[in-house]
């Protein structure tokens, strides 16, 4: 009934901001929901409890709107890196110059900027977040569970302070790329139960700050990361190790962290599940003390390790049974007398990444398959030794695989897919790139075997053709498709896929050279709900193709369409008016018009190219 409130009149403000709560994770559901009325919006304003800005910008005046507004925030972040766009709806500003900062490592105190001699910088640094906005965040959101400050330089212990005098519940604190101080650190060690701790790139810390945090709030301390933080050295370790002994993840990236600080957590952090290292000093010696003492361990990703051996890994795969997760990058010196350690010792593997490991070869992956019938997900990346038998019996003993990706594989043909489509039929995504002995018949077989298939990429492939495409669009209810580089592939390709698979999101059609306007055209009739399109390098796309694709696909968020010489600014400008919900529109920047351009200036993203 027009006129008519069957709502408010009915329900109770408790029962509506129930509604409310369930709406929380959509940040555009929420501001729907707050414009329907002024009842509507006081509930807004009482319960959302999260927010993500800019820390760009006035940020300090945002920040102090913000939680005048918004009295019930739990969860803020903000991000420096975030486009200064993405606060014009809160308080109008102009952009400013983004320039790289120089900055000043501090051994002992507050990490201090250096003036920069470039045009622009100092009133860049003028307009990013300062401990002025911190001190209003902490003032206005006592109740501050969870607070992410990303690649804001210009705050020190003295914000940080605040944040711990105020917030008494804070448990999770992401200081990524800031340069704050020991003592800042410290204070939240004193007021704060921390249960997650995110240091990367926290140049201006040392030991002295992470010590004390430590000693203070090292009974709580659940997850904790330190990555680049140049000052941080085993001292710090050997405090975790005695005061965090309910630490359950570390993330280690250090080229100063020797084996004594890892041995020293391996004993201390007995209640260890989750352990990521990129330490170029740790060998088998630390790798054997977790393998000893860290039987909880149920995720390990080791990457650029260099001097640890069969030895060190053998080690884990015999102490840690629980172990789901394995990622070996880039481990030079590992082989398959290791990885079938691993699969005998660890037969709940879910998940095995394999990435540049050339020592590795097919009796290892054999091995997993025969011996971790529970393995969902794997990755076989740059591993030019490994053969068809691999696939083989990854495919009898691994009946749940749901994620298979191959990269570089240049000895993985048709046979192994076929084998992995008959035998893993619940696959849900397929990632093959550059794995040039894999053509059409392998990929027929997931289209007529794997009918729970969403996502494939068969970038590169180049022996790839339409026959693939057909059976893919026939058996599979494919959301995203990327075919990049297969020359093969032409319009009757991508029609089958337009006509079978209605549910496609995004979708890669780039260098396709053979691809023509009734591609696109069957795409907008049958992909209605297509939001990402790559189209670059497509030589034969014209203006008209693209008005056919718009027309249907109305959703479009994103779209690249570089190297296209027969697309013009007026095909850009029918994109650009049929698309409202466009986020992202990249083009050479010749081919805009000036419309386009004050018509969507925020969307469009240049390739600058001399035409």
């Amino acid at each position: 009934m027009r006129g008519a409130d069957l709502i408010n009149t009915k329900l109770p403000a408790d029962i509506v901001a129930c509604i409310f709560l369930r709406l929380a994770g959509s940040k555009s559901d929420c501001d729907a929901f707050s414009l329907v009325c002024s009842r509507w919006l006081a509930i807004d304003r009482s319960f959302r409890a999260t927010i993500r800005i800019g820390g760009s910008g006035r940020a300090d005046e945002v920040v102090s709107l913000l939680v005048r507004r918004f009295s019930g925030l739990r969860n803020v972040c903000i991000d420096e890196r975030l486009p200064v766009s993405s606060v014009h709806q809160i308080l109008p500003y102009p952009s400013r110059p983004r320039s790289k900062r120089r900055r000043l490592n501090s051994s002992s105190g507050d990490h201090h900027l250096i003036k920069s001699s470039v045009a622009g910088e100092s009133e860049y640094e003028q307009f990013c977040l300062t401990d002025v906005g911190l001190s209003s965040l902490a003032n206005g959101c006592k109740a501050l569970q969870n607070l992410c400050l990303i690649w804001c330089p210009n705050l020190t212990s003295s914000g940080l302070n605040s944040i711990a005098e105020n917030c008494k519940f804070l448990k999770s604190l992401d200081l990524q790329g800031c340069y704050i101080g020991d003592q800042g650190l410290i204070a939240i060690g004193q007021n704060c139960k921390l249960q997650d701790l995110n240091l990367k790139f926290c140049e201006g810390l040392t030991d002295t700050g992470l010590v004390g945090l430590a000693r203070h709030c090292g009974r709580s301390l659940k997850s904790l990361g330190i990555a680049a933080c140049a000052w941080i050295t085993d001292v710090t370790l050997e405090a975790v190790a005695f005061h965090c002994s309910s630490l359950e993840t570390l993330s280690l990236d250090s080229e100063l962290v020797m084996n004594k600080g890892l041995i020293s957590v391996a004993q201390g952090c007995r209640a260890l599940k989750g352990l990521k290292l990129q330490c170029i000093n740790i060998t088998d010696e630390a790798l054997e003390a977790v393998g000893s003492f860290c039987s909880s361990l149920e995720l390990l990703a080791l990457y650029s390790f260099q001097r640890f051996t069969d030895r060190g890994l053998s080690a884990v795969g015999n102490g840690c049974k629980n172990l789901r997760d394995l990622t070996l990058s880039d481990c030079y010196y590992i082989s398959d007398i290791s990885l079938e350690s691993v699969a005998r010792g660890c037969p709940k593997l879910k998940r095995l990444e394999i990435n540049g490991c050339h020592h590795i070869e097919t009796f290892g992956v054999e091995n997993i398959g025969k011996s971790c019938p529970e393995l969902l997900d794997l990755a076989l990346l740059y591993c030019p030794r490994i053969r068809n038998s691999a696939l083989h019996e990854i495919s009898k003993g691994c009946l749940h695989l749901q994620a298979l990706d191959l990269v570089d594989c240049s000895n993985i043909d048709d046979e192994a897919l076929c084998s992995i489509a008959k035998g893993c039929r619940n696959l849900k995504k397929l990632h093959i790139r550059r794995c040039y002995q894999v053509g059409d018949h392998g990929v027929i077989s997931v289209g007529e075997n794997c009918l729970s298939l969403t996502d494939l990429s068969l970038r590169f492939c180049d022996r790839v053709g339409d026959e693939a495409l057909i059976a893919i669009g026939q058996g599979c209810p494919l959301q995203n498709l990327n075919v990049s580089g297969c020359h093969q592939i032409t319009n009757a390709g991508i029609t089958a896929i337009a006509r079978g698979c209605p549910g496609l999101i995004c979708l890669d059609i780039s260098v396709l050279q053979n691809l023509k306007d009734i591609a696109l055209a069957e795409l907008g009739e049958g992909c209605p709900i297509l939001k990402e399109i790559v189209l670059s390098h497509c030589r034969q796309i014209t203006d008209a193709g693209l008005a056919h694709l718009v027309k249907g696909c109305t959703r479009l968020e994103t779209c690249h369409m570089v190297y296209c010489p027969s697309v013009t600014s007026s095909g850009i400008a029918t994109v650009i008016s049929s698309c409202p919900s466009l986020k992202k529109l990249l083009v050479e920047k010749g081919k805009v018009s000036e419309r386009s351009k004050r018509r969507a200036s925020s969307i469009l993203s240049y390739l600058c190219v001399d035409l």
